[in-house]
């Protein structure tokens, strides 16, 4: 074998070896991790859940960014669910999910919660729902659903009964490799204080922090009890309502969390890989 085909050889291997040393280095997530997008959906709330080659969706953000839900789905290349969830039926929050479920090539259950409003909003997610031969159901507070190597717990709603649909919001815990995360919906004090009477596993590394940082949400006692070490605000920048108000972020800010948020952060990725947890931004959104 002569020199120049030994030189080929050794020069193929070694740009083989440096490839796959990229791919090593510039994709650190290991295969049982779980990754949770917080999508930018301005004055809303979406979250991303992927582990194992399954994924869940929380929420579809507000009409106005549908396609912007749906252009993620795709770029991430996600288009079968577990569970797609409409925390409770606010067009912020629902407003995208007909939009989803028309978009999926599989469902498995679509959650919410047993109320309804009389919206068009809430009916095209009905009648999406209908369409593709699905079924509404409330998953029962204290049951849990795997999603790869990750276990949820259904914590709230614990009542039946509201006079705002905010406090029907499904409430989720997401436990993976030590790591875990408090996903409230619209949730507002209400429904965090029967949470807290209830004896609810509300211990938390990360919050989504209630209805978008109101100052009816995030009480005292709740985030005493979840002890966040980080808090995601969804909201849209400059929105009318105010949100964050700066009495939530001020009892963050005390308790020295570290607070993130859409309307000044972008879509935030937290990856909790191998018991530890990462913080990026999807630079794309």
């Amino acid at each position: 074998m002569s020199r120049r085909v030994i030189t080929k050889i050794l020069t193929t291997i070694i740009a083989i070896f440096a490839i796959i040393l990229t791919f090593i280095i510039t994709d650190p997530v290991h295969a049982g991790a779980l990754v949770v997008t917080f999508i930018d959906v301005g004055q809303g709330d979406t979250a991303l859940l992927q582990c194992d080659g399954r994924a869940m969706l929380i929420d579809a953000g507000p009409n106005a960014a549908a396609k912007t839900v749906v252009a993620f789905l795709t770029e991430k290349g996600v288009a079968a669910f577990d569970y797609v969830v409409g925390t409770h039926p606010h067009e912020d929050h629902i407003g995208g999910l007909d939009a989803v479920i028309n978009y999926a090539g599989s469902i498995g259950e679509v959650w919410m919660p047993y109320t309804q409003t009389h919206t068009r909003t809430f009916e095209d997610v009905l009648d999406a729902v209908e369409s593709r031969k699905l079924t509404v159901t409330q998953p029962p507070v204290g049951k849990t659903y795997p999603l790869g190597d990750s276990t949820i717990t259904i914590l709230g709603p614990i009542g039946q009964n509201y006079a705002e649909l905010n406090n029907y919001s499904i409430v989720l815990r997401v436990d993976h490799g030590g790591n875990s995360f408090i996903f409230t919906g619209d949730a507002e004090n209400l429904s965090e204080d029967e949470m807290l009477r209830a004896g609810s596993p509300l211990n938390g590394d990360v919050l989504k922090v209630g209805h978008h940082g109101s100052s009816t949400a995030t009480s005292d006692a709740f985030l005493i009890k979840v002890d966040p070490t980080y808090a995601v605000i969804s909201c849209g920048k400059g929105n009318q309502y105010g949100h964050p108000d700066a009495e939530t972020v001020n009892k963050l800010e005390v308790a020295r969390v570290t607070i993130l948020r859409t309307d000044l952060d972008g879509s935030v990725v937290i990856t909790s890989d191998k018991g530890k947890l990462s913080v990026a931004q999807d630079t794309k959104r």
